[in-house]
């Protein structure tokens, strides 16, 4: 994450884990994202451009996963993340299945543990991607952007206004 936010997300990491009390623990599966990876991300399920020119090239697997680009995800500046719940199935502590479903309720508190989750989220100041527009909802997927814009954040990165031996834009 973005130094800025880092003991933040800390404080917000332990109080979601307390919330969901039960047999899953949360873990952030995706913070920092670079360019490359982003656009790897980019091309699943995708025709993509053949380097030689010739004929199109459809990755052999995955589906769409994203919708922006390297540079243009606010994961290449460290100010989102991705979130999975990580879940103890038959409760002898080892927390083996991953699990993205939002209708859970593994703490029998009465409220789905996503939307514990997404609530604490929330009041640290991040928005949801589960509260996006269709067909670009995004579950996972939280984002601070401390007031800036994809495109004021690219282009202070590629003026290289970055905090000093890292590529973490000043904000």
């Amino acid at each position: 994450m973005h130094p800025k936010e880092r003991a933040n997300c800390l404080t917000m990491y332990t109080e979601m884990c307390t919330a969901v009390n039960g047999r899953a623990l949360v873990r952030f599966a995706y913070t920092l994202r670079t360019w490359a990876e982003q656009n790897a991300l980019y091309a699943l399920g995708r025709t993509v451009k053949n380097p030689s020119g010739y004929h199109p090239i459809k990755k052999p697997f995955g589906n769409i996963v994203t919708w922006a680009r390297g540079g243009d995800s606010f994961h290449n500046y460290g100010l989102a993340w991705d979130l999975v719940l990580v879940l103890d199935k038959d409760g002898n502590g080892s927390y083996e299945t991953a699990s993205w479903d939002m209708k859970i309720d593994l703490d029998n508190d009465g409220i789905t543990d996503w939307r514990e989750i997404v609530e604490i989220a929330i009041k640290y100041g991040y928005t949801w991607g589960g509260n996006w527009a269709k067909p670009k909802t995004d579950g996972p997927h939280f984002q601070k952007t401390f007031g800036y814009s994809i495109i004021d954040l690219k282009t202070l990165f590629l003026a290289k206004k970055v905090i000093p031996n890292t590529n973490y834009v000043v904000i």
